[in-house]
């Protein structure tokens, strides 16, 4: 099968587009057969070696956490998959990756894809969606009538976010740049701040219940983004800690995105309900995947950016 991968850290010239062996499921496991991932800057942050004591690799390594396909074989004790099935699933971080043709999927991890959008569309959903859900409800416990400061409104995450909080009965601001303003709007943002006009602590303008960080901010920004949380409110980063404001009960944490099937079922319900919408900005194809490293080091943005397999 084809593949891309790595046989060692480095920058994006490691990644390598070549023949690979196609896997077998064991027990409780599923082999896919991949229509779709997607870019994610972990990815390249796990292939340039800055995550090696948290997602050890087993070398060569194939990257793409986001997986959209069918099922193709089943492994022993695997039950409520069939073949032929569409499907969806956050991949574990450290184990082979969905940039191939096949890939292997713990069947737990597995949920029925959209039938609402294409497959390979859907492969813009489980970690940017789940990643911005167990924001919000897991850590935040966001609730209807609270405000929202989403900063960095304008990726896969903050779209998401904006989407999700907004459905949720809150009143939601988003930072982000002017190209991405009529969809935030379109997507539930009450308010927009355009980072490119103003430093954030000046042009938020007022305090929220909950505050979600999704940039890399250094430590000044990071206090300013503390200073924006409301008395007893939360302030959730999925990039860069930052600090908590014990005086006024303003909590800080750093969170990490996990699989959950059950959750990414609720947001695949929400999109063939009309109610959260997949937004991808580009399509590329497989043996693109080195070439998209290349340029999200260059400081080029992606947007959400789906990998078709064919």
């Amino acid at each position: 099968m084809k593949a891309v991968r790595y046989h060692r850290y480095g920058d994006a010239d490691v990644l390598v587009h070549e023949e690979a062996d196609r896997p077998v499921p064991g027990p409780g496991q599923v082999l896919l057969r991949v229509a779709a991932t997607s870019f994610n800057p972990v990815d390249a942050q796990i292939r340039a070696g800055l995550l090696q004591q948290a997602y050890p690799l087993t070398l060569p390594h194939t990257p793409g956490i986001d997986a959209a396909g069918t099922v193709e074989e089943l492994g022993d004790d695997v039950e409520g998959w069939a073949e032929g099935d569409p499907v969806v699933a956050f991949l574990p971080l450290g184990a082979p990756g969905a940039a191939a043709e096949f890939v292997l999927v713990p069947a737990a991890l597995l949920t029925a894809a959209p039938t609402t959008i294409a497959l390979a569309d859907a492969a813009a959903l489980p970690a940017p969606g789940l990643t911005a859900w167990q924001a919000l409800f897991d850590h935040a416990a966001l609730v209807p009538g609270q405000t929202v400061l989403v900063n960095g409104g304008g990726g896969a995450v903050g779209g998401y976010a904006v989407q999700l909080a907004a459905h949720a009965g809150a009143a939601v601001t988003a930072t982000a740049g002017p190209a991405s303003a009529e969809r935030l709007r379109a997507f539930g943002a009450s308010h927009l701040v355009d980072y490119t006009e103003a430093p954030l602590a000046e042009a938020a303008g007022e305090r929220y219940d909950v505050v979600l960080n999704l940039v890399p901010t250094g430590p000044a920004d990071s206090a300013a983004l503390t200073g924006l949380v409301a008395d007893d409110g939360v302030l959730v980063s999925a990039t860069t800690p930052a600090p908590e404001d014990q005086a006024r009960g303003v909590r800080a944490l750093r969170m990490f995105a996990r699989s959950d099937a059950a959750q990414l079922a609720a947001l695949v319900a929400r999109i063939d309900a009309g109610d959260l919408t997949v937004d991808v900005e580009a399509r590329r194809p497989l043996a693109d995947l080195p070439a998209l490293h290349t340029e999200y080091a260059s400081g080029t943005r992606l947007g959400r950016t789906v990998i078709t397999v064919p």
